[in-house]
């Protein structure tokens, strides 16, 4: 099975779903990854004295570490302007990801759930050209993809961090991927190719809050009771 995960900023992977790419890496299926920015707006380029041409390189560099260190079967990055994916046509940004998916032709299309956990406006945006994308595929016809999935957290709304992240209601989680320790190490490994980015992950919490148990909506399909896996039932 091919899985190409969508999703707009370096890091993105590795803020929760990278447990679950190792998880289905190991099981054998393809796991791809596309990012549509090189996350060159973040604020830590005036800490580093860079301009965001530069920083984006950085960035890049640090991505092909995660590659690495998951070992993605491939990976994609895109040059689109860092938070500022909300004053593009959203059409601009279809035609981009509709090249990869035909190039890939992938079994499962991931990407953010609607309120994109932490409502950053990248990840709404993300969320939904990606979903628009989909259904007009869909309509026409073409065979790829079968599935859309939709990363997110369940639980409880936390506010306690850096960030507020939102979760999804327990009726809504249709896969839940269950993780092994070595797949929360290699999350864990992933985070750290983000050296630039260190202060920021250890303010988030985020290696001591992701847990075993990565959760996914379903788009679009109903199912009696939760799927074992994002492959289950596609024919």
């Amino acid at each position: 099975m091919k899985i190409l995960y969508i999703f707009p900023h370096p890091d993105d992977e590795s803020f929760g779903p990278a447990p679950a790419i190792s998880a289905q890496l190991r099981q054998g299926h393809s796991v791809y990854l596309l990012t549509l920015t090189k996350g060159e707006a973040t604020k830590q380029r005036h800490r580093l004295g860079v301009t965001k041409e530069e920083m984006g390189m950085i960035r890049f560099r640090e991505m092909q570490c995660v590659e690495k260190t998951l070992g993605l079967s491939g990976m994609t990055v895109l040059d689109l302007p860092d938070g500022e994916l909300k004053n593009l046509d959203p059409m601009v940004i279809e035609k981009e990801i509709e090249k990869e998916i035909h190039r890939l032709q992938p079994d499962v299309v991931v990407t953010y759930a609607v309120h994109g956990i932490s409502g950053f406006h990248d990840h709404l945006v993300s969320h939904a050209v990606v979903k628009n994308l989909y259904c007009r595929m869909k309509r026409e016809g073409v065979g790829y993809p079968k599935r859309l999935a939709f990363f997110t957290r369940m639980g409880d709304v936390d506010t306690k961090g850096k960030f507020r992240l939102e979760a999804s209601a327990d009726d809504e989680i249709d896969f839940i991927q269950t993780c092994s320790d070595e797949d929360m190490q290699l999350f864990r490994d992933a985070l750290d190719c983000y050296e630039t980015y260190q202060e920021i992950i250890e303010k988030s919490g985020v290696k001591e809050v992701t847990t075993k148990q990565v959760p996914f909506e379903i788009f679009g399909e109903k199912f009696e009771k939760p799927l074992e896996s994002l492959a289950e039932l596609i024919e």
